[in-house]
């Protein structure tokens, strides 16, 4: 995402989720805990509007997003959304159902690694939020449920149909798009759903540390690499290699790249600046 910005002011007044920043860690907290951090039109928007803002500022390392008490999300608010959507027309509900869209683009897209802390339930639009992170560390009580088939609608919702076969494979994917059925933590785990699978309890503090880890590295070759992930998937090869080629050349001129040889040379860890 481009740093330039026009005259919209930055914000810090999120009201459907809270943000703190510590050292180049941000962490993005569903907060309506009475409902399991089900999402309201503004909590959709507000997620779209802060990675960009994000994104812009160039300062976060990396995000962790996770949800307050008994569980992670559990997707679009019935009576908020799924009952207003009824009195919507056409124009209105692709609106919509593009402003959701946007906010997986912008998980995907933001220039730093985005790890969901999961645990509890993680439904519909949650188990897609967590989808679209670049890593889900999850413990036992995590379960995921693409629930869209369950409500009427298709479930390739959000780009799941697309990011779900290149996680697990079409054939979980289609069961899970399909059916809707639960998908628990140890089965996440086995069929690649899950990066990292805690104790019980332990899933904010180890998306933390693996926050801190990234947060630590080498900024710039994690984003250069997170959108050659992104930008690949749909790519011949001979093109995939050329993106690589071009990609390389210019971290090759950054000065992280030179800081690993002085690193190497002095024997001792590399002091990353992410440029």
């Amino acid at each position: 995402m481009s740093p330039f910005t026009g005259s919209a002011a930055r914000t810090s007044d999120w009201r459907h989720l809270r943000c703190a920043i510590t050292d180049g860690i941000a962490t993005v907290t569903l907060a309506r805990p009475e409902k399991l951090n089900a999402l309201t039109f503004g909590a959709y928007a507000d997620l779209r509007d802060l990675l960009a803002q994000l994104s812009r500022e160039r300062s976060v390392r990396a995000l962790v997003l996770a949800g307050e008490g008994r569980g992670f999300c559990s997707g679009g608010d019935v009576d908020e959304i799924i009952g207003a959507t009824l009195a919507m027309d056409t124009a209105e509900l692709l609106d919509f159902n593009r402003m959701t869209g946007q906010v997986v683009r912008a998980v995907r897209e933001c220039p730093f690694p985005v790890i969901a802390a999961v645990h509890g339930v993680a439904a519909g639009a949650g188990a897609v939020l967590a989808l679209a992170a670049d890593f889900r560390v999850a413990d036992p009580t995590a379960r995921f449920s693409f629930l869209f088939t369950r409500v009427g609608l298709s479930g390739g919702d959000m780009g799941a149909a697309y990011l779900l076969p290149r996680v697990v494979g079409l054939g979980h994917a289609t069961r899970l798009l399909m059916l809707g059925d639960p998908v628990r933590a140890p089965e996440a785990e086995r069929i690649g759903l899950l990066t990292h699978l805690t104790d019980e309890g332990d899933a904010d503090t180890a998306a933390q540390a693996l926050a801190r880890r990234l947060a630590e590295g080498p900024a710039l070759a994690y984003a250069q690499t997170k959108a050659l992930l992104t930008a690949e998937l749909d790519m011949s090869l001979s093109a995939a290699v050329e993106l690589d080629a071009a990609t390389q050349a210019l971290l090759m001129t950054g000065e992280d790249y030179q800081e690993f040889h002085a690193a190497f040379t002095e024997k001792r860890p590399p002091k990353w600046q992410g440029r």
